[in-house]
């Protein structure tokens, strides 16, 4: 008999529940009004005088076992149901996470890509730590060349040959001097000038600046292009050319689109003359196709170079070109739904 009553502390020890109704029908087993101690306490008054306090001692242990493992299995349930209680279903499928908002520099220069990927531009990228050759000297800008104090520039460590670029044309200098003609690129990135920091200027910016180089292409090339990319992009399709002066491309032009005067906002950006400058334009001088080691007897080729910040600022209504790198959460936020 006590070796019987053993075997059953050892099943109590042993024992695991999964759900409420299996702990129910285990206390009703062993501790029940007609469950096994009851009947082994009835067994009591049959057991040999020597042996009654071994076998009392051994139904005290198995009671205790009993009661031990049916209050831990009850709290283990208990516990269960509160969490249930806290956090409601834990079955039922979990709450959405918070869409994230792209930055209006990136929502404008992703759609730049797109419009130009789909007339076979590919991208291309450069250091923003660039040196003097590819930044300046390359693109027909040597040295005390009077261009140069266009643009001023953040020198690195007092280094006059080691700067931060301040334009991405140093990538089309890059993509020539390692790819062989046709070439068909757009070269998107940061760039960095010396200048006061107000509501219309920064001391860095981004850029977009495309090149095409192949055999008899002419300035009538690039005037399709550029109508087909304002069409596409502010969905204006009447633009004009301007006559300008880059050191890098000859004859050169500025780019405007004709916006118009149908709000308040607009006669402020236009000045009231419905145009607005968007970028410049023009063909690749020669000098700078021999520079990146192409014949300039057999290639021809054009450039052009936009802002991202100005366009971002135009189709978003942005007052301040200070709020695109501030990273205010609440500005931010409004581009949630963007491209």
């Amino acid at each position: 008999m006590i070796d019987n009553i053993k075997k059953h502390i050892a099943e109590v020890e042993a024992f695991t529940a999964n759900a409420q109704g299996e702990v129910e029908a285990f206390r009703i087993k062993y501790l029940g009004s007609k469950g096994l101690l009851k009947d082994f306490f009835s067994e009591f008054k049959n057991v040999p005088n020597e042996q009654k306090k071994e076998f009392g001692q051994t139904i005290n242990a198995l009671k205790k076992a009993a009661e031990e493992k049916v209050n831990f299995l009850k709290n283990s349930f208990d516990t269960s149901t509160d969490l249930n209680s806290v956090y409601g279903d834990l079955t039922r499928p979990g709450e959405p996470f918070t869409v994230g908002s792209r930055h209006p520099i990136s929502v404008v220069k992703n759609k730049i890509i797109d419009i130009f990927s789909r007339i076979g531009f590919n991208v291309s990228e450069g250091p923003e730590i660039e040196d003097d050759w590819h930044n300046f000297t390359a693109l027909n800008l040597p040295e005390y060349h009077p261009a140069r104090d266009m643009q001023d520039t953040f020198f690195v460590e007092k280094d006059p040959d080691v700067l931060l670029r301040t334009h991405t044309s140093s990538v089309q200098v890059r993509y020539m001097e390692n790819n062989k003609p046709p070439i068909r690129t757009i070269s998107p990135g940061r760039v960095y000038r010396n200048e006061a920091i107000s509501a219309r200027s920064h001391c860095f910016f981004h850029q977009v600046e495309g090149l095409y180089v192949d055999k008899g292409v002419s300035f009538a090339d690039l005037k399709q292009t550029l109508q087909y990319f304002t069409t596409e992009m502010f969905g204006k399709s009447k633009i004009r050319l301007r006559p300008s002066y880059f050191p890098f491309t000859e004859p050169s032009a500025e780019v405007d689109v004709y916006w118009g005067l149908e709000t308040e906002t607009d006669y402020k950006m236009t000045k009231g003359t419905g145009w607005l400058e968007i970028m410049g334009c023009g063909m690749v001088d020669p000098n700078v196709l021999t520079n990146c080691g192409i014949d300039a007897n057999e290639y021809s080729g054009f450039a052009f170079g936009m802002g991202i910040d100005r366009i971002a600022l135009l189709l978003h209504q942005i007052p301040d070109i200070r709020m695109l790198s501030e990273n205010d959460i609440r500005f931010l936020e409004q581009f949630k739904s963007s491209y």
